[in-house]
């Protein structure tokens, strides 16, 4: 922590900043804190994470949860990219308690990160610990590197999707995973 505490103070000094103004004075500490927290997710082990939450269940139907908030740093600009992300399996004779899911977000999102390979991650970690018939993780975020820079783009909205099982081969199947995503919040 006191390592990169130490860089942010000479970013400052760089940036032609004094760090010993009042304002700025704990600003090292707390950027080292945040990005520290942020980059928190390699710290984390899916089959820790996933516990004993893995339940054995005759449920054929497609289980979904959507609308899960995603914060990240794209790796690219250490800028934030933020959204949602819309998860959906179809066990196969083993369901996962409802936490655990946003939570797998969590640590993958807590990388430095791309969306696109975030929304792979998230899909393979929900194969490894369920093998489901199929699954599908969708996700839509902006990016902080698109609107505060660059193309200054401020209503721009990036989709990423990836698939797998029944979910990649059946035309049916993805359809109802999209539909059901996209339906009413109330």
């Amino acid at each position: 922590m006191e390592s990169v505490a130490g860089h942010y103070r000479e970013i400052l000094k760089t940036l032609g900043e004094d760090p010993d103004r009042e304002g700025l004075l704990k600003t090292p500490q707390r950027a080292a804190s945040a990005l520290l927290f942020l980059n928190s997710g390699h710290l984390v082990d899916l089959q820790t994470l996933v516990n004993d939450a893995v339940f054995s269940d005759t449920n054929q139907g497609m289980v979904i949860i959507r609308d899960i908030e995603v914060y990240s740093l794209c790796e690219h600009h250490l800028l934030p990219f933020f959204g949602q992300v819309h998860v959906g399996y179809i066990p196969n004779k083993k369901v996962i308690g409802i936490s655990k899911i946003p939570r797998i977000v969590d640590m993958f999102s807590r990388r430095l990160q791309i969306q696109e390979r975030l929304t792979e991650q998230v899909l393979a970690a929900l194969n490894t610990v369920l093998a489901p018939v199929g699954a599908g993780v969708v996700m839509q975020c902006k990016h902080m590197c698109m609107m505060m820079r660059g193309v200054e783009k401020q209503n721009s909205v990036m989709f990423t999707s990836s698939m797998s099982g029944t979910f990649l081969a059946d035309r049916s199947t993805r359809t109802e995973f999209l539909d059901l995503i996209r339906t009413s919040k109330n």
